[in-house]
């Protein structure tokens, strides 16, 4: 255990910037971004569902989105916004990627820039709240958007086209880049394993690889980025293994790896393989932190998200209701899991000082109570 805590404190000193991420599953209020920066967390995977926030064509509701970029900020909270989600007015399921007619590009078109004007560095939220202003925010802007969701899974995106993709990817390259230049675009977190086989799934290595060999492609993105939901930490270690792997063999070694969703439930005496009872989910969690943290350069990886904040209850997957570091509620009720990420993060486990009080009811979900908003592959 000394070993191991002293590695944990020699790497947080190298590691990079917002290396430790979280990927909420529900809404969050001011005390829960107050309580996840003093834990050491800085930057924070967040759904911005394209089908929520224009309700109609042309119509932008900013509202909640607001809300939680505002609270983040006050906190010190970077935004990795993950964009997806087609709007029933274009045709179609949500889970249909835009890219069928000029009609739908068009319309995924406009609500990026929209998106990307309103929160990069000097973007019209940074404007209407900056100093001075009746609001004042401090300003950390959006510097990535992930394009989609485990675009490889059918819960997400159907059918699950390398091609469809790809033509994603690039119109969205070309619509960020054109309103912050500086921005990165993160490739969809690509499930790492699925049990269903084409055209409803395929594994995330067999995907990438489908999607590197379309001419152009990787001049499209800056980040490939991974969900390694996996029985165990050895098991997370190879499947993070096998997608570096595709990315080399790709002659692209620059490219950053980012997971952008990992974790395992607290639940115990489950059949579901991601639930490993409260001692089990922290020592997964330190055993996977281990390996991501000391190979962390040979993997060039940079970022991490842990799923979840909060258990969530109902829950829309299997172990959606005992993934969080905290059990359901407006109240911090921790589990063994967040002191083991603490000590990785070298932030504070107790309550912030001045930290404003839980709401009385948990907030609900960003978006609506689909499934789909919360960002959780259906296990």
């Amino acid at each position: 255990m000394a070993a191991f805590l002293g590695l944990a404190a020699t790497a947080h000193a190298a590691l990079p910037s917002r290396f430790f991420g979280i990927a909420p599953q529900n809404r969050l209020s001011a005390a829960d971004t107050a309580r996840m920066a003093y834990g050491g967390l800085d930057s924070m995977r967040l759904p911005v569902p394209w089908y929520f926030l224009e309700p109609s064509p042309g119509t932008y509701d900013w509202t909640l989105l607001d809300q939680a970029v505002g609270d983040s900020a006050s906190a010190g909270i970077e935004i990795l916004p993950f964009v997806y989600g087609t709007p029933r007015w274009l045709g179609g399921k949500p889970t249909n990627l835009p890219v069928n007619n000029a009609r739908q590009r068009h319309a995924w078109g406009a609500f990026l820039a929209a998106l990307v004007n309103r929160y990069k560095p000097g973007g019209q939220y940074w404007l209407e709240h900056g100093p001075g202003t009746a609001d004042p925010v401090p300003e950390v802007p959006f510097t990535s958007y992930q394009i989609w969701n485990e675009v490889n899974f059918f819960y997400f995106a159907t059918p699950a086209s390398p091609t469809l993709y790809a033509r994603l990817v690039k119109q969205s390259h070309r619509v960020i880049h054109a309103a912050d230049p500086q921005a990165k675009v993160v490739l969809s977190g690509l499930f790492a394993k699925p049990a269903e086989k084409p055209p409803k799934a395929m594994s995330a290595a067999d995907f990438l690889t489908r999607l590197y060999a379309i001419p152009g492609i990787k001049q499209d993105f800056d980040v490939v980025a991974l969900h390694p939901y996996a029985a165990d930490a050895d098991t997370l270690r190879d499947y993070t293994k096998e997608i570096r792997s595709v990315i080399v063999q790709n002659h692209d070694a620059r490219t950053q790896l980012w997971i952008t969703e990992m974790g395992w439930g607290s639940q115990g005496h489950s059949n579901v393989s991601f639930e490993k009872g409260w001692k089990g989910q922290a020592r997964e969690l330190s055993a996977a932190y281990r390996y991501l943290i000391g190979n962390r350069r040979k993997l060039n990886l940079k970022r991490t998200y842990w799923f979840s904040w909060k258990d969530l209850q109902p829950a829309p997957c299997t172990y959606c209701d005992s993934v969080g570091l905290f059990r359901a509620g407006p109240d911090f009720n921790p589990k063994p899991a967040w002191f083991s990420l603490v000590s990785l993060t070298g932030g504070n486990a107790g309550e912030p000082p001045g930290a404003p009080p839980p709401p009385p009811i948990q907030p609900p979900p960003l978006c609506d109570p689909l499934p789909i908003c919360l960002g959780a592959a259906a296990g």
